[in-house]
């Protein structure tokens, strides 16, 4: 349920409301909008609950959340949460462009490629130091050293970077460098791991899950925001279909629907989302003409001697051109790029 509070409610009343939730068992998440303020109960609750909760000085109205997911929810939250990242705002009205290889090479790699997607208008950096594969064979990251690489691009290029985490264990160790920590496909519903990063104080992106409904993906948001952690970020990266031809299905649809369910801000995945280099820029400007609030590209310097998802991954002309491409769709639904790439040159 939801507790509203008057708009001259103290800041006593509303503690009020907290100490009469924690002495009933219940958890109270504040969410403090420009018109009201709104107290999100986490627990098991009953009728008459609501009836003592509007007793209490300060309650405008308890509203039942219809939903199974509340934190996450419009009905909790109907301003739209944004994210800072540096100087970099996620679900605002910049579109915000990641970039960067599936997973880091070698310092040359990630520095060559953290300049080019740069100067091409990118302002987050992607590379995985930890990877997860479908064989224990193929390539799994460079671990602690691949960390160390990105931070070296970004201390070269000013650019914020994310990285994927993938166990509770590694998530102090992945959070000491990165600036997102980044919950893939195949860890959404690891509830542990989704408990560790809700603890910390850093950005969090979670990855849908290959066959995961909209509502799960919103559960699994629930677990990191119910531990504290409001820096939220949901990726849609393709969900598995009955098709073979791609790798995934881009499920563009599910942009529209997380923007109306959920106040958290929501971006494509075009690289994963069809496994193809060819399909990504399509995909690219139809996520962006759907209301995604940014996208994430794989690029390389050289796609076809990756030791990750070559057959994805653009080049740095192929990156360029999609920016290009990019720009006039943006502005047609509202977004501003997130900058220049003659700033970027400038710089």
């Amino acid at each position: 349920m939801l507790v509203v509070m008057k708009k001259d409610s103290s800041e006593q009343e509303l503690a009020g409301v907290m100490q009469k939730l924690t002495q009933s068992g219940l958890t109270g998440h504040t969410s403090k909008g420009v018109e009201r303020t709104v107290i999100g109960v986490v627990g098991q609750t009953y009728p008459e609950m609501r009836d003592t909760l509007e007793l209490l000085p300060g309650v405008d109205e308890v509203i039942p959340i219809s939903k199974p997911y509340k934190l996450s929810s419009r009905e909790f939250q109907p301003e739209n949460t944004t994210v800072k990242v540096g100087d970099v705002v996620l679900g605002g009205d910049k579109l915000t462009i990641i970039a960067g290889p599936c997973a880091v090479e070698s310092e040359r790699q990630i520095l060559d490629t953290a300049k080019a997607v740069r100067a091409a208008g990118a302002c987050i950096l992607r590379g995985g130091a930890f990877k997860p594969s479908t064989s224990p064979y193929q390539f799994r990251g460079l671990g602690k050293q691949g960390l160390e690489m990105l931070a070296m691009a970004r201390a070269e290029t000013g650019l914020p970077f994310i990285t994927e985490v993938l166990t509770p264990q590694d998530v102090e160790l992945v959070a000491e460098y990165a600036d997102i920590l980044q919950v893939g496909a195949r860890n959404m519903q690891n509830f542990s791991l989704l408990d560790e990063v809700g603890k910390v104080n850093k950005p969090v992106m979670l990855k849908r899950g290959m066959s995961a409904t909209i509502q799960e993906w919103l559960l699994s948001a629930e677990y990191i925001l119910s531990q504290g952690n409001r820096q939220l970020i949901l990726c849609e990266r393709g969900i598995r279909t009955f098709e073979t031809y791609t790798r995934n299905t881009l499920d563009i649809s599910a942009i529209p629907i997380i923007k109306k369910l959920s106040h958290l801000p929501v971006i494509g995945d075009p690289s994963h989302g069809t496994g193809k280099w060819y399909l990504v820029a399509p995909l690219a400007l139809a996520a962006v003409a759907a209301g995604a609030d940014g996208i994430m590209i794989e690029v390389h310097p050289n796609p076809d001697q990756a030791l990750k998802d070559g057959a994805q991954s653009l080049t740095f002309e192929n990156f360029e051109q999609l920016m290009q491409q990019v720009a006039p769709v943006a502005a047609a639904v509202g977004r501003r790029m997130p900058i220049e790439s003659e700033e970027a040159d400038g710089e």
